[in-house]
């Protein structure tokens, strides 16, 4: 089984801060948006050598084109293979799960999920178009067939679920809502947050959850809304804001290129909501739900098999019948050796093009996320005590 490797530079973090809404932060608008061709590096060094071919190279050219039609009748899958090209949608404008280098080229966490995905269905991980959808537009992007899936930091609740005729599916990282400071301003805890003006995301589960916060502890918040986060921003340092909530992840992110340094600012200790950040199809259609929630699945298997980039092609050799069939390999049995056919509708070898061309999980969270100095916790494996498990691939 040959397939085409690929090595990455490491890339510094791009210095972007015009963030959209929080992770579980949005309404529906009209879609407007721009397809990036291609897809993009690693945001930062790989851990090793090896480690670094796990992400593809991009053509790196933005155009505005036309969405392909949504299929009637069939699944995406089919539209994604007549048109050799996964429509994914994102953002770049949020370090370490996406961002827009300025030689045009989208890196992060959600960006290397879009390629996992081209990765396990055309076997190739370069075959994906990013598109970059605002906060207020991404459902309506997804409803209307503009995009094929929504990788952009999105957090699966039940009105999302229920209300915006999408299917959620295995999340890619699990979130909580949290509060960030500025290092002198003496809290030391939300709980001390007395008669502050917290600022947040307009339209948001952010706003709601932070009113409900207050009320739960008794605090008189005012809860200021922006339209843009980078107003939050300029709001901050005008000393307009006593406390800045969004997602953990993401003001983790603002914290690393804020412009007066991350050592200024604090994000204190509570997590005061569940954020679990998952992508989402169109509903109707499982079997492209079934294909896009086993491409995640197949990286949380492949890190708990200890299946690297580095050692992929060495693994095809095991002789543990798990892996071999995990891989795509031929597995002897009373019958003699045979492909294991999950009805997926995916390759046989899909998971073996997700880690050889983009990595496994912990590579890919190794990769974008470790740097902002986001620990594993609840993201780590099962068997480590985390979230991450995946059912049996039999």
């Amino acid at each position: 089984m040959n397939t085409p490797r690929f090595r990455w530079p490491a890339v510094m973090l791009a210095l972007v801060l015009v963030l959209a809404a929080c992770t579980g932060d949005d309404d529906d608008g009209a879609a407007e948006t721009t397809i990036t061709s291609g897809a993009a590096a690693a945001t930062t060094a790989a851990p090793d050598a090896a480690a670094a071919t796990t992400a593809a190279p991009d053509a790196a050219a933005t155009t505005t084109a036309a969405p392909a039609p949504a299929p009637s009748g069939g699944s995406v899958l089919d539209t994604v293979i007549a048109n050799d090209v996964v429509r994914c949608g994102t953002r770049g404008d949020l370090p370490g799960f996406a961002v827009l280098t300025p030689e045009g080229d989208h890196e992060g966490f959600d960006s290397d999920f879009c390629r996992a995905i081209a990765a396990a269905v055309l076997g190739d991980a370069t075959k994906v178009e990013h598109v970059d959808v605002e906060t207020a537009d991404r459902f309506t992007a997804l409803q209307s067939g503009q995009i094929d899936v929504l990788v952009r930091n999105a957090t699966w609740t039940a009105s999302r679920d229920g209300a915006e005729a999408a299917t959620f599916l295995q999340p890619n990282f699990y979130d909580g809502q949290g509060m960030m400071v500025a290092a002198d301003s003496g809290f030391a805890s939300v709980a001390d947050m007395d008669g502050v003006i917290v600022c947040v995301a307009t339209g948001t589960t952010t706003e709601g959850n932070a009113s409900a916060e207050a009320a739960r502890l008794g605090l008189d918040w005012e809860v200021r809304p922006f339209d843009d986060v980078a107003l939050i921003q300029e709001a901050f340092i005008a000393g307009q804001c006593d406390g800045w909530s969004s997602d953990v992840s993401q003001l983790t992110g603002l914290r690393s290129v804020y412009p007066d340094g991350p050592e200024t600012l604090t994000i204190l200790p509570e997590v005061f909501s569940k954020e679990p950040l998952a992508p989402a199809v169109r509903d109707g259609d499982s079997q492209w739900a079934q294909v896009v929630n086993w491409v995640i699945l197949a990286t949380i298997q492949a890190e708990e098999f200890g299946i690297t980039a580095a050692n992929v092609d060495e693994m095809l050799t095991s002789e543990d019948p798990r892996i071999l069939a995990f891989l795509g390999e031929a597995v002897e049995g009373e019958e003699g050796a045979a492909v294991l056919d999950a009805g997926l509708g995916l390759p046989a070898d899909f998971a073996y093009q997700i880690v050889s061309q983009v990595g496994n999980y912990g590579e890919i969270f190794e990769r974008h996320l470790a740097p902002l100095g986001l620990e594993r916790g609840i993201n780590d494996l099962w068997i480590n005590g985390g979230l991450m498990y995946a059912p049996p691939y039999r």
